[in-house]
C-alpha cells in the first residue's frame, strides 16, 4: 500500500511540473516575435521619416507579407466551416446562425452610419478647403471597376469551378463551396467521417504554415509603415487632421461604448479583456493596415475562447464581407466631408439616401484592394458623380485612416462572433471566462488545442455507438 501511494505521489508531482513547460516555452518565443514587430514599426517610421524616398521602395516588403497571410485564408475558411457544419448534426441549426449573422450586421452597419452622420455634421472638417484640377483627376482615378451592382455580386459567389473557389482569392467563393461540403457530409453520416478526419489533419497543417509564415510579419511591418510614412509625410496630415481625429474619436466610441455595451449586456464580458486576448492581432492590423493579416488568427483564436465551430466558420468569414463598420463610419464622414469641401453641403434629406446607397455598395465591393477608398468613390460616382471630384482631397490620408477602418473592423467581427454564439448558445461561457483569465493560454505554435479536440470527439461517437446498440 506505501509503494502504491508513493508511486501516485511521484506521478502527481511529476505531472503538473511537465504539463505547463511546452506552453510556456512557446510563449516566450512568439513574444520576441511581437517585440520585433513593434521595433519594426518604429524603425519602419524613423525611416520614412528620414529617408522618404527609399521608404517608398520598401512597400513591396509590406505586400508581400500581406500576401502571404491571404494565401492561407482560404484553406483555413474551408476547413473550420466543413469541420463545424460536418459535426452539426442538424441543418438548420447552421442556417439559424448565418441568418442571426446577417441580420445583426445590417443593423450594426445602420448604426455606423448613424453614428457617422452625427459626427460629421457636428464637425463640417472640410470648410474652406479649395480643390484643384489635379486633385480632381486623382479623385476620378479611384472609381474601381472592381465594384459589382448588388445582382451581379450575387452571381459573383458562385465560382467558375470548384478549384477556383480556392484561387481567386474571394472570401466569399470559399465560404459557399465549403457549405456545400459540410452539408453533403453531414448527410452522409458515417461515412463521411474518414474526409473529416482528413480534413482535420489538413487544419492542423495549414495552421502550422500559416505559424511560420507569421515570423516574417516585423518585415512586413518594417516595409508597409515606412512607405506610408514616406509617401504621406508629416505635411500632407495638417490640413486633414480634424477629419483623421475626428474619425479616429468616432472609431474608439462606436468600439467602447456601443459594442462594449452589448458585449457587456449580452455576453456579460468586458471589452477590454476581450481585446486583450486579441492584443497581438491588433498589433499585426495596425502594422500592416490590413484587417484580413488577422483574419485566420481570429478564427483560431474564436475556436479556443470556446464558440462553436459552426457559429465561428460562419460569422468570421461572412463578417469580412458584410460587417464592415469601420469602412460605414469612414464613407459616412469622407462624403460629408466631399460635399463641404466643394461647397455643395448635403442636407439631411440628400445624406440619407447616398449613405444608404453607400450601404448597399460597399457589399459588392467586398475584396476589392483598397476597398474603403474604391467603394466610396464608386459609390459617389454611381450616386453624386459631382462629388467625385473631391475623393481626391483624402486620397493622401486614406491609408493612416484605413488603419482606423481595419482595427475598427476587425473588432466589429470579434465582438459580432461572441454575440452570435451566445444568442445561438453555441459558447462555452466557463471556458471563456478561463481563457480571457489567462488560465487557458492560445497556442501560439500550432494555433490549434491539439489536446483538446479528439478528446470532445469521442464522447460524440461513443454516444452514437450505444444509441445503435440500443
Amino acid at each position: 500500500m506505501p509503494t502504491k501511494t508513493s508511486r501516485r505521489a511521484s506521478v502527481a508531482a511529476r505531472t503538473p511540473q511537465t504539463a505547463p513547460a511546452a506552453p510556456a516555452g512557446k510563449r516566450d518565443r512568439t513574444h520576441y516575435l511581437y517585440i520585433a514587430v513593434i521595433i519594426a514599426v518604429a524603425l519602419g517610421i524613423a525611416v520614412g521619416l528620414i529617408w522618404p524616398d527609399a521608404a517608398v521602395e520598401l512597400k513591396p516588403l509590406g505586400t508581400g507579407f500581406v500576401n502571404l497571410i491571404k494565401m492561407m485564408i482560404s484553406p483555413i475558411i474551408f476547413c473550420t466551416i466543413v469541420l463545424g457544419i460536418g459535426s452539426v448534426r442538424k441543418a438548420a441549426k447552421v442556417g439559424a446562425v448565418g441568418g442571426i449573422a446577417l441580420g445583426y450586421f445590417l443593423v450594426m452597419s445602420l448604426v455606423a452610419l448613424a453614428i457617422g452622420l452625427v459626427v460629421g455634421n457636428i464637425l463640417h472638417p472640410g470648410d474652406g478647403l479649395h480643390i484643384t484640377d489635379a486633385l480632381k483627376a486623382t479623385g476620378h482615378d479611384q472609381v474601381s471597376a472592381d465594384a459589382l451592382p448588388p445582382v451581379d455580386f450575387v452571381l459573383s459567389i458562385i465560382p467558375v469551378t470548384f478549384v477556383s473557389a480556392f484561387t481567386a482569392g474571394q472570401v466569399l467563393q470559399t465560404l459557399l463551396v465549403a457549405l456545400l461540403v459540410g452539408f453533403a457530409l453531414q448527410a452522409m453520416g458515417s461515412a463521411g467521417q474518414p474526409i473529416l478526419r482528413g480534413i482535420e489533419h489538413l487544419q492542423r497543417l495549414v495552421f502550422r504554415v500559416l505559424a511560420m509564415v507569421m515570423w516574417a510579419a516585423p518585415i512586413g511591418a518594417f516595409g508597409a509603415i515606412a512607405a506610408v510614412v514616406g509617401s504621406a509625410g508629416l505635411d500632407a496630415l495638417k490640413s486633414l487632421a480634424v477629419l483623421m481625429l475626428g474619425f479616429y474619436v468616432t472609431c474608439f466610441l462606436f468600439v467602447f461604448v456601443v459594442l462594449g455595451a452589448l458585449l457587456r449586456v449580452v455576453a456579460g464580458l468586458n471589452v477590454f479583456s476581450l481585446f486583450k486576448y486579441l492584443a497581438r492581432e491588433f498589433l499585426l492590423i495596425l502594422s500592416t493596415s490590413s484587417s484580413e493579416s488577422a483574419l485566420p488568427r481570429l478564427i483560431a483564436k474564436m475556436e479556443h475562447l470556446g464558440i462553436s465551430k459552426p457559429v465561428v466558420g460562419i460569422t468570421v468569414p461572412t463578417g469580412y464581407s458584410f460587417n464592415l463598420d469601420g469602412t460605414m463610419i469612414y464613407m459616412t464622414m469622407a462624403s460629408l466631408y466631399i460635399a463641404d469641401a466643394l461647397g455643395t453641403p448635403m442636407s439631411i434629406g440628400e445624406q440619407i439616401p447616398l449613405l444608404l446607397f453607400l450601404l448597399l455598395a460597399s457589399k459588392g465591393a467586398a475584396g476589392v484592394s483598397g476597398a474603403g477608398l474604391a467603394t466610396l468613390a464608386g459609390g459617389l460616382q454611381s450616386h453624386k458623380p459631382a462629388l467625385v471630384d473631391g475623393v481626391g482631397l483624402i486620397v493622401g490620408i486614406d491609408r493612416f485612416m484605413s488603419e482606423a477602418r481595419a482595427l475598427t473592423n476587425f473588432a466589429g467581427n470579434a465582438v459580432a462572433t461572441v454575440l452570435i454564439g451566445t444568442w445561438t448558445k453555441e459558447i462555452d461561457t466557463g471556458r471563456v471566462r478561463q481563457v480571457l483569465a489567462g488560465d487557458l493560454p492560445f497556442d501560439e505554435t500550432t494555433l490549434l488545442d491539439e489536446d483538446a479536440r479528439p478528446q470532445a470527439e469521442v464522447p460524440e461517437q461513443g454516444g452514437e455507438k450505444e444509441l445503435a446498440k440500443a
